[in-house]
């Protein structure tokens, strides 16, 4: 089977450049994708998030490496494996981090990649509800809507947060992310708008694009140093698919970098020792994880403003039958309606913490069974991490699930955040706006009260926000995988497109910035087949 174009993995980037190459009837365009069509009925239902987190069906459903800074704990990391990625199993919360972030990308000598450079694919992307603006576009593949119904606790945190110098924001995604105030979200008319829906589905017909479900990719073929092809199995039955341009991997920040090293490309003497011939030398691969690492702070609520109890009882009838005939109610919500992004420092230029508002509470963050009470949940992110983990195989079997390590809590510059950043987010919760609704703090609860005290809780359920990037990080130096037009370096025919050539990660939810990175990539790929 002969290509022009090969995309390795359907996800927030994947989907996009396979429309993106497909456009040109003239490309020959293969998507591989290891799970399912996005036929699960919860993916399509915004609030569903909760039934998937888990669902081997169409999630990875990774474990985390023994934290050593975190009491040794091992966590839950989803990812999507089903059209659509993680687009179709997240939050659908839409960020796309910092002006600065970009600039930064850049000012590390990635030119083409400044907030000036990437706004426009921003912008392409978009179907925005507000309609066109300096930092928004319409008539996009992609959905971008205001959160339909807006609640009564929401309403209170953003009043709280201008009485402890946190202003509304109205717009996180404009020029100014510092503020709090409600998510825009990828959905469309009370459905999930993941790449799938908004980028894959509109070129399926086309008769150049040519879609592989449950087609688990095992390594990217070479002949000497350019990738020629990709061997990937289908029900078990090994198959292999010719690229006569180029291969793009999009497989995220944890498979993408598995990928490489199964192919031979990464740390000689770890493939050696793995039993996987050597192709290139590349010690980046794999290096570099970088996450927003997580604290769930939890409140009880005092009144019926959560979505635990409209999920409960005779309150969950009421969701289901609204949801069914009109599309809304909280069935229609994305999981975090509003966020608050401070400095937990006056020095500090921009946000280094997000606050992310799930109006809803639950014991276990696996199962997701929400409270019969009401409550809240008060993430407190960190968006800056100092520390540093890794991905590499464990072997050369592409069914085995890579090792993933963070580091947790490694510098003591995050261990310092993160006790302020639940200070602050106390301070929240405990302003006079709140005081009609602020019940008993769960977690880590009111007994909790010394900076050593909130560090140990810190440690105790800490984990990652899941938003890995950086693995196969851009850059120029020794450690970099790709280079500023995401070709990895000494290598030809192959590029890499997703969260893991991040040279940082963005301040905020991810999402938004992979499907930028399709959008980007597919015009890179483009304009260096016409030169």
């Amino acid at each position: 089977m002969d290509y022009d174009y090969i995309v390795v993995g359907a996800g927030s980037a994947g989907c996009v450049l396979a429309n993106r190459l497909s456009a040109n009837p003239a490309n020959q365009v293969l998507l591989l994708e290891a799970g399912p069509k996005d036929s699960n009925f919860w993916i399509h239902v915004p609030l569903g998030f909760g039934k998937n987190v888990n669902n081997p069906s169409v999630n990875w459903c990774y474990q985390s490496e023994p934290e050593p800074y975190c009491r040794g704990q091992s966590y839950l990391l989803p990812r999507g494996k089903v059209l659509g990625g993680s687009s179709s199993i997240n939050g659908m919360v839409y960020v796309r981090g910092q002006v600065e972030d970009f600039d930064h990308w850049a000012q590390l000598g990635n030119r083409g990649w400044s907030h000036e450079d990437v706004l426009p694919y921003f912008k392409r992307s978009e179907n925005n509800s507000r309609g066109a603006s300096a930092q928004h576009g319409v008539g996009g593949p992609l959905s971008v809507s205001d959160v339909s119904e807006p609640n009564r606790l929401c309403d209170a945190l953003i009043e709280a947060g201008g009485q402890i110098g946190i202003p509304r924001n109205d717009d996180i995604n404009g020029q100014v992310q510092e503020g709090i105030g409600y998510h825009q979200a990828t959905i469309r008319n009370g459905r999930r708008n993941s790449t799938a829906v908004a980028f894959l589905a509109p070129a399926r017909g086309r008769a150049n694009l040519h879609v592989e479900t449950g087609a688990l990719a095992s390594k990217v073929l070479f002949e000497g140093t350019r990738a020629v092809g990709v061997a990937y199995t289908i029900d078990d039955h090994p198959q292999e698919a010719r690229a006569g341009r180029e291969i793009v991997l999009c497989g995220g920040a944890f498979n993408s970098p598995q990928l490489l090293e199964l192919s031979g490309v990464g740390q000689p003497d770890r493939l050696r020792d793995l039993g996987i011939p050597v192709v290139h030398d590349l010690a980046g691969v794999g290096h570099d994880l970088q996450d927003h690492q997580i604290v769930r702070m939890r409140w009880r609520i005092t009144q019926h403003v959560t979505f635990n109890e409209q999920v409960h009882g005779w309150r969950a009838v009421r969701s289901a039958l609204r949801y069914m005939f009109s599309r809304t109610g909280v069935l229609s919500m994305p999981t975090l309606p509003i966020s608050a992004f401070a400095r937990t420092r006056e020095e500090l230029a921009t946000p280094d913490v997000q606050f992310q508002v799930f109006p809803g509470s639950y014991e276990n963050l696996e199962a997701r069974q929400l409270d019969s009470l009401p409550g809240v949940t008060m993430g407190v992110t960190l968006l800056r991490p100092e520390s540093r983990g890794w991905v590499h195989c464990q072997s050369a079997n592409p069914r085995e699930a890579p090792a993933i390590f963070h580091n947790l809590l490694q510098t003591e510059g995050d261990r310092r955040t993160a006790v302020l950043a639940m200070q602050l987010c106390r301070q929240l919760m405990e302003a006079p706006a709140m005081d009609a609704l602020r019940g008993v703090e769960l977690t880590p609860g009111k007994d909790v009260q010394t900076e050593d005290q909130l560090l140990d809780a810190a440690r105790d359920i800490m984990q990652s926000n899941w938003h890995p990037t950086s693995t196969c990080r851009m850059g120029s130096d020794p450690l970099a995988v790709v280079d500023q037009r995401l070709r990895v370096h000494g290598l030809s025919g192959l590029r890499v497109a997703d969260a893991s050539i991040m040279p940082t990660v963005v301040s905020g939810n991810t999402n938004a910035a992979c499907i930028m990175i399709g959008e980007k990539a597919s015009d890179m790929i483009l304009e260096d087949a016409a030169a």
